[in-house]
């Protein structure tokens, strides 16, 4: 699990002799602040536009965050990876992304401001690929029923929550460090999980780096211009 890397795009000007939809056609700066902004796209919607970009350039989509910021809106992407992903990767996904918005039109024709980044270590951990990608990581998770195993004659009750070195991970089961003990816990047996910061690793504060790209027409804020 990496430290957050982000990239950021907002809508700009269409450029003289580029095709565009009427949607990102109409996001001008003058257009932009004389429109009122209508009702949020639904997430799920951008996620069925968006998966199969990011998918393509072998990441997964996270999750998918869409908010008012005054007359604009704000578009938030989370990607990760095997390995993790970073700055490049995240930069030439957001373009991928950007185009896929522009031709799509699914962000309407009010300006807004995408924003891509990986998940830092606040993440919850719910999926096995959030298991897996956090091997060798302190992490911590409640019990989806405490005790559960106290029914099992000669069993001893298990904390609330579990602490430990994640070993392997695998599609059903994770198995953890705990004070030296080897313990497998199904995923149904855990609640969400988190990565435990542990001061002295490199990777415990979580490196950030990236940029950001406006897409409102009054051009680039901090990033670069993805069209």
């Amino acid at each position: 699990m990496n430290g957050n890397s982000r990239h950021r795009h907002a809508q700009s000007r269409p450029r003289r002799g580029h095709g565009r939809t009427q949607g990102a056609a109409g996001a001008g700066a003058g257009a932009g602040r004389s429109r009122v902004p209508g009702p949020l796209p639904e997430p799920a919607d951008l996620v069925r536009e968006l998966e199969p970009v990011v998918r393509a350039a072998g990441m997964d989509l996270e999750s998918v965050r869409v908010s008012p910021a005054g007359r604009r809106r704000l578009l938030k992407l989370v990607v990760d990876a095997d390995g993790g992903v970073g700055l490049d990767a995240i930069a030439e996904v957001s373009r991928e992304v950007s185009a896929r918005l522009d031709a799509s039109g699914a962000m309407g024709e009010v300006p807004y401001t995408l924003e891509v980044s990986s998940p830092g270590v606040e993440r919850p951990l719910t999926e096995p690929r959030h298991w897996r990608r956090a091997q060798g990581r302190l992490v911590s998770a409640p019990l989806a029923v405490a005790g559960g195993h106290e029914g099992r004659k000669g069993a001893p009750r298990r904390p609330p929550t579990m602490q430990g070195r994640i070993l392997v991970a695998g599609d059903t089961s994770v198995t953890l460090d705990i004070d030296g003990d080897q313990v497998e816990l199904d995923y149904a047996e855990l609640g969400p999980g988190r990565v435990e910061v542990e001061f002295g690793r490199a990777d415990a504060a979580g490196a950030e780096a990236g940029s950001m790209l406006d897409r409102s027409g009054a051009g680039n804020v901090g990033g670069q211009d993805g069209h």
